[in-house]
């Protein structure tokens, strides 16, 4: 998962559909082992899903849990003081990672964090790098989104975000098909009438 500030971009890459999923809901929820990961810059743990030590991804883990995953793993990705996102690992059964399995995440981020600083140098600014296009998903529509919320409420792009985000959880709809409403104008999170800067939106 890529990430900039407290944004997340979106995934380079998933490895099969639970890897794909694990991406998809750490994106559209805001929280899991990528994302602590990132923000806490380390290596975020848990090695039993089902019976964790602290309840801390409530949203997150129950669907996780159905998909079959035991244990899951974060680690940052990072190159000297710059932060890029974090690499997500996962097991079916519980338990930690054996001592090796531990190094071998490490330096596997590594390699991916300078790969994807290295592809990035070579690209114009404001434009993602060809070879990072390859496999990922950055979720264009919903950035897109995030950007008309922005402005119809004026706040930040990651404030929108998180707007968005609550909009799709109260509402127990995909974020893609919330960003969808929004870019097709159909849902707007400003009301000329008497918008609460709290409320989620309003459809129209």
């Amino acid at each position: 998962m890529l990430m900039s500030g407290d944004i997340r971009r979106g995934s380079l890459g998933a490895t099969n559909d639970v890897s794909r999923l694990i991406e998809d809901l750490q994106f559209d929820l805001g929280e899991g082992p990528c994302v602590d990961a990132y923000l806490q810059e380390r290596v975020v743990a848990e090695p039993d899903l089902a019976h964790p030590a602290s309840r801390r991804w409530p949203a997150f883990t129950p669907p996780v849990l159905k998909a079959g995953v035991g244990a899951i793993f974060g680690f940052p990705l990072r190159v000297s003081e710059i932060r890029l996102g974090a690499l997500n690992l996962y097991r079916e059964s519980p338990g930690p990672l054996s001592e090796d399995q531990l190094a071998d995440a490490l330096v596997l981020a590594d390699v991916a964090a300078t790969w994807a600083l290295e592809a990035q140098a070579g690209a114009a600014p404001d434009t993602v790098a060809e070879a990072l296009e390859v496999g990922a998903d950055f979720h264009p529509r919903v950035h897109n989104a995030a950007g008309m919320v922005s402005i119809q409420i004026g706040v930040s792009v990651n404030e929108a975000l998180i707007r968005l985000r609550g909009y799709a959880f109260a509402h127990g709809r995909l974020l893609a098909d919330v960003a969808e409403d929004v870019v097709a104008r159909r849902l707007r999170f400003d009301d000329a009438s008497g918008f609460q800067p709290g409320s989620p939106g309003r459809s129209g």
